[in-house]
Parts: C-alpha cells; structure tokens; sequence
C-alpha cells in the first residue's frame, strides 16, 4: 500500500507522493499527510513546564461531538471535563498513567455511543454525547424524548491507543471510528445485549451520552423478539 524510495513516500493506492525529508517540512504539511493516507485521527500531546499533558497538534477527519482547534491547549483533564465522573474516578489516575508511559508501550481502550440520525463519520457538532448547551450539566439537565429511525440508527464505536514518542515524550493519542447498523447488530443475535449495555450505564453517563432520548424506543426494539417469545409461550 506504501513505499518509500530516497525522500520520497508514495501512496500506492492512490498515487501520491509526499516528501519524508523531515527537516524541510512544515508541521502542517506533515500532519495532512497523515490526514491524505491514514484512517485514524490523532492527537498529539506534549507536557507544559508542570508535566502536564496538553493537546498541541491534530489530525482529525472524523470528529464526534468536538471542535478540536477549541481543544488546543487544554489538559487531558480541561478536554474531559464533560465527562461524568472523569475528574473525581478517572483524572489523577489517568494524569500519572500518561507520566509513567514508556515508549514502544501502546494502550488501548474503546469508547462507544448510539448515533440516531445517520451514517457520517464526520461529526464535530453532533449530539450523540453532551453538547456543551443541554448536557454538561448533567445532573439537572432536561432532555426531550425523540423519535429515532431504525434505519439510520448506528452503533458507533472507537478504538483508542496511546503511544510515547522517545526523544520528545509526546503521547499520541490515535481514534478508528466504526459504525454498525443497529439492524446489523439485531440480525446478528445481539440486540438484547446493546439494550443491557445501555441501560447498565449510570445515570449522569447515560444523560451525557442521550439515552433519555432514544433509550426508551432503542432498547424496547432491540427486546422486541425476546417480548414476542414470551407471549407466545
């Protein structure tokens, strides 16, 4: 898919060339090439003068719910603020995972959502989590039930993996977005298994990430085969 000859990168699929020459070039350049030849968004975080991790630099085409150039600057913890429970289970913890990373170490996670309104990877103003208006304030925040249609309907999932460069220290933060038709998903046989996963999230994670908008009719649908069965006992 990719070769290199001399200083120059070649993209076998598509045909383009891209200088290697790293001295010469611009940051920007070098982070559309990632942009043009990779699929995974990054993100690039390096410690201020505290040994705090800020966000300095990112490739992203597929954003969900996130301005990224509004996230410049910020700390792991400014950036994952809206998150429930973030600051009081997760930061300090993740704060002193990230200082003792090593390089040639990778950590992966994955993170998951229900995306109702269509199949587009590119979503930095979209409302499968807490917009920064309604759902930040997730302990009083008001939500409306909303008819969702199956068919557009997706289960979004990203895998997350984090890497330590060895000269600089840089953690490079790396998400590969999929979607699943949750049609998909109940075809397969594990419908009712999304629908328990949806209803066993706490009560202010599941404000952040709008069950109280499709849960009721998501996870009914999702039940439907088990309700018929059991009335035709």
């Amino acid at each position: 898919m990719f070769s290199i000859k001399g200083v120059i990168f070649t993209n076998q699929v598509t045909g383009n060339r891209y200088s290697v020459q790293i001295p010469l070039l611009e940051d920007t350049y070098m982070l559309a090439t990632l942009a043009e030849n990779v699929e995974e968004d990054f993100y690039f975080m390096y410690p201020d003068g505290d040994g705090e991790y800020r966000l300095q630099a990112f490739s992203s085409c597929f954003p969900q719910g996130i301005l990224s150039p509004s996230k410049m600057g910020l700390s792991i913890r400014e950036i994952h603020q809206p998150v429930p429970g973030y600051e009081s289970r997760l930061g300090s913890g993740v704060d002193k995972y990230l200082r003792r990373m090593k390089p040639g170490v990778f950590m992966g996670r994955l993170n998951w959502s229900i995306q109702s309104d269509g199949d587009e990877l590119f979503r930095p103003l979209a409302k499968n989590t807490g917009d920064p208006i309604t759902f930040h304030d997730t302990a009083n925040a008001m939500v409306t039930k909303e008819f969702i249609d199956i068919d557009k309907t997706h289960l979004r999932c990203e895998h997350h993996t984090l890497t330590c460069l060895p000269k600089t220290k840089t953690i490079i933060f790396c998400v590969r977005s999929y979607l699943t038709p949750i049609k998909q998903i109940k075809d397969e046989g594990n419908g009712h298994a999304l629908a328990d996963a949806c209803d066993s999230m706490p009560e202010k994670l599941g404000v952040y990430k709008r069950r109280p908008v499709w849960g009721d009719q998501l996870c009914g649908w999702l039940r439907e085969d088990d309700v018929e069965k059991e009335m035709g006992r």
